[in-house]
C-alpha cells in the first residue's frame, strides 16, 4: 500500500535541529517507500482477494501473501489503460502503427516459418492463415513484443487500484494464479501487457485458460514461448467466438446519403443485413450476398470520410479486442500479408 503525503506542515522553527530531523525523516520515508509500494499483502482489497484464493482454491496463504509480497502497484499501468490508441486516435492516426512495411515483411517470413502449422490449423477451424498471421502481428510484432510488465503487476494494479474495470481484473488475476497452477508456473516470472495479456496472441488468463490448445501435441499448452500451440490458440479462439469460414470481414463503401440517424462503428452482433444497408444509401464496391448481417462504419482516413460495410466476421475480431479501428487494421494487414505471400508463390 502506498504511504500518503508524508510533507507535514511548516511549523516556523527554523532551528539547524529541526531542519536536520525533517530531512532525517524524509530520508527514512524515501528508503521506505519502494518497499510499501511493492507488498501488496497489505492492500485490503488483496487481503480480502487471497482469503478468497485460500477459502475458496485452496491456496496456501503464505504462498499467496509472499507472491503479493514482490506485487508492484504501477502507475504506468494505470496511466496507459487511460488512454489507449483505440480510444483517443482517429483511423488515419491509428492505421499506420500496424500498416507498415516492416510488419508485412515480418509476416511473411513468420508465414513462411510456420506454413504447415497455419496450414493445418485453417483446415482445422476454417479460419484463413492470413487472419491469424495478422493477429499475432498487430498484438505482438510476431512475438518480438510480448510485454514488459509483469503479469503480476500489472492484473495486481487494475484489481485492486483500478476502481472502474476492478471487478473484470480481479476475475482476471483469479485467472491467473488458477492458470500458473495448472500449468506448475512461478506467477512471479511472466510479463506481459499493460492489461495482464500473454504470450504470441496476448491472451488474458481467462481466455488462455478456456481457448488455448496443445497444437503440438506435446502434453503442455504453451502459448508463451510455443508458436504452434500460439497459433493453433488463436484459431480456436476465432472458431469458438463465430467465425464462418468463407464469409467477408469488410468490403468498402460508396456512400451518397445523409447519415442522420445512423448510428455507426457498433460493436455488437450485426442486425441490419447487407441488403437493409443498400436501401438506405450504402453501395459495397465489390460485390456482398444481401443477407448477410453486417455494420456500417464510418471513418476519418487519410483521404476523408470512409465507408465500411462489415459482416459477422468483422464483429469476431472485436472480440479480440473491442474496438473497429483494431478490427479494420487486423482485416487489412491480413490482405497485405496474403497479397505479399501470393506474390513470392
Amino acid at each position: 500500500m502506498l504511504p500518503g503525503n508524508t510533507s507535514g506542515k511548516k511549523s516556523g522553527v527554523g532551528s539547524a535541529f529541526t531542519s536536520l530531523r525533517r530531512a532525517g525523516a524524509g530520508w527514512m520515508l524515501a528508503m521506505l517507500a519502494p518497499f510499501a509500494a511493492a507488498d501488496y499483502r497489505e492492500h485490503p482489497e488483496a487481503k480480502i482477494f487471497i482469503d478468497e484464493m485460500v477459502n475458496e482454491h485452496g491456496f496456501d496463504r503464505q504462498q499467496m501473501e509472499n507472491w503479493f509480497a514482490n506485487a508492484n502497484k504501477q502507475q504506468s499501468i494505470l496511466d496507459a489503460i487511460a488512454r489507449p490508441a483505440e480510444r483517443t486516435k482517429t483511423w488515419k492516426e491509428y492505421r499506420p502503427i500496424f500498416i507498415v512495411p516492416l510488419r508485412v515483411t515480418n509476416g511473411i517470413k513468420f508465414w513462411q516459418e510456420h506454413k504447415d502449422v497455419l496450414a493445418r490449423a485453417e483446415k482445422q477451424w476454417g479460419v484463413p492463415a492470413e487472419i491469424i498471421v495478422a493477429i499475432i502481428g498487430v498484438e505482438t510484432n510476431y512475438g518480438r513484443n510480448t510485454g514488459s510488465h509483469k503479469v503480476i503487476d500489472a492484473l495486481s494494479t487494475l484489481a485492486f487500484d483500478y476502481p472502474p474495470r476492478s471487478p473484470f481484473f480481479r476475475k482476471e488475476l483469479q485467472n491467473y494464479f488458477l492458470l500458473i497452477r495448472e500449468q506448475k508456473q512461478d506467477p512471479l516470472s511472466f510479463k506481459g501487457s499493460y492489461a495482464g495479456a500473454m504470450g504470441y496472441g496476448q491472451f488474458m488468463p481467462s481466455s488462455y485458460r478456456e481457448y488455448a490448445v496443445d497444437f503440438d501435441g506435446d502434453g503442455f499448452t504453451d502459448i508463451w514461448n510455443n508458436t504452434t500451440d500460439a497459433i493453433g490458440s488463436v484459431a480456436n479462439y476465432f472458431k469458438r467466438h463465430g467465425w464462418k469460414e468463407g464469409e467477408p470481414v469488410a468490403v468498402r463503401a460508396r456512400f451518397e446519403g445523409k447519415p442522420d440517424g445512423i448510428t455507426f462503428n457498433q460493436i455488437e452482433p450485426p442486425q441490419q443485413t447487407v441488403a437493409d444497408w443498400k436501401k438506405r444509401g450504402f453501395e459495397p464496391i465489390t460485390p456482398l450476398d444481401g443477407k448477410l448481417p453486417a455494420v456500417v462504419l464510418q471513418l476519418e482516413g487519410q483521404h476523408g470520410t470512409e465507408y465500411w460495410i462489415a459482416p459477422r466476421n468483422f464483429y469476431v475480431i472485436t472480440r479480440y479486442n473491442r474496438s473497429h479501428l483494431y478490427s479494420l487494421a487486423v482485416y487489412q494487414l491480413s490482405q497485405q500479408l496474403r497479397e505479399s505471400m501470393e506474390a513470392t508463390r
